[in-house]
């Protein structure tokens, strides 16, 4: 039979009350504390986390919503929230919404139902009015990367502007005028950043955007594929181009060796993300580099100090943290 709280107490001598107070996280003396946890080893004693939760209206889950389990931009950063979570006692319920806001709706209400003590989100859409449910229940959320319409809550983003804008001087600094973009869905955040950077950089430079040398993509191999296959098509006449995601940087690639276009010699390249892909890519690629540890640090510490301020409380001002990008010189840009 499984050894229950009153077994603790009969072992070590203690009050069932100082005992709950040590199970659910609360102050006890350090010569209780090693008592407790003597007994519990010795008597093989398991926390019932169910009834625990039901008890004190927290399940020690955090919900983690995410466009595409297979980014390696969000796996990188939701493998290091994980550990981080986990490290202060609390488990993740992941879902994948596949970049369809319809999922990503229904992914809310399955974790709102599943009684999750906070929300951390890389949002499809622009408006975040179905978030709501989980704010009105004073449950903590914190935004990945992305900015919404229509609510209040914490945010970690990046500074997509300036990290295009910084790609695009480089190419400029080169020589370069007829440069061609890879930008993301319209009506994504963070696509839209990255292409105002890109347009910001060549206007300060007197060189008017042109609609046809920005191919929209969708975030995937496929999509980089066909909008570096369509720039190369409408613009003869392009010597470079930035690419504003680590998916479409493969896909860009895997379509400029099929066309048999050499980098840099025929066309300067600059990619978005992970540095071993870039290191493996003949010649070596200069990429933007975003801090994806960084990112899982602040998300991580964002949401478990909304979810002491809920004990305490408490409430501060809601917070968007914004952080730099790096870049990582190649040999891809003449």
């Amino acid at each position: 039979m499984a050894a229950t709280i009153k077994d603790i107490a009969k072992q070590t001598g203690l009050g069932l009350a100082t005992i709950s107070s040590y199970l659910n996280g609360g102050n006890v003396r350090e010569k209780n504390r090693v008592k407790i946890e003597a007994a519990i080893e010795e008597l093989h004693f398991e926390v019932n986390e169910v009834a625990r939760g039901l008890k004190t209206n927290k399940t020690k889950i955090i919900g983690i919503i995410i466009p595409e389990l297979n980014n390696i931009f969000c796996a990188e950063i939701i493998t290091e929230v994980e550990d981080l979570l986990r490290s202060h006692g609390y488990a993740t319920m992941i879902c994948d919404c596949r970049t369809d806001e319809r999922r990503e709706e229904e992914a809310v209400e399955f974790l709102l139902h599943r009684r999750v003590d906070g929300l951390i989100i890389m949002p499809s859409g622009r408006s975040g009015k179905y978030l709501e449910k989980f704010t009105k229940a004073g449950k903590p959320v914190v935004l990945i990367d992305r900015k919404l319409k229509d609510i209040d809550c914490d945010s970690v983003l990046v500074d997509n502007e300036g990290a295009a804008e910084d790609a695009v001087n480089r190419l400029l600094k080169a020589g370069h005028t007829r440069i061609g973009m890879i930008a993301g869905p319209k009506d994504i955040y963070t696509a839209q950043e990255r292409y105002s950077g890109y347009c910001k950089a060549l206007e300060q430079a007197g060189i008017r955007p042109d609609a046809k040398l920005a191919a929209w993509g969708n975030y995937t191999i496929e999509g980089g594929a066909d909008a570096m296959k369509e720039l190369v098509r409408e613009n003869p006449d392009m010597t470079a181009v930035f690419v504003s995601n680590y998916e479409m940087t493969m896909g860009a690639i895997i379509q400029i060796n099929e066309l048999g276009i050499r980098i840099p010699e025929e066309l300067s390249f600059i990619g978005f993300d992970n540095v071993e892909f870039a290191k493996a890519s003949i010649p070596k690629l200069s990429i933007v580099t975003q801090p994806t540890k960084e990112i899982a640090r602040n998300v991580s510490e964002l949401m478990l100090g909304r979810l002491e301020e809920a004990e305490e409380a408490e409430r501060k001002e809601y917070e968007t943290v914004r952080l730099t990008t790096s870049f990582v010189e190649g040999r891809s840009v003449l």
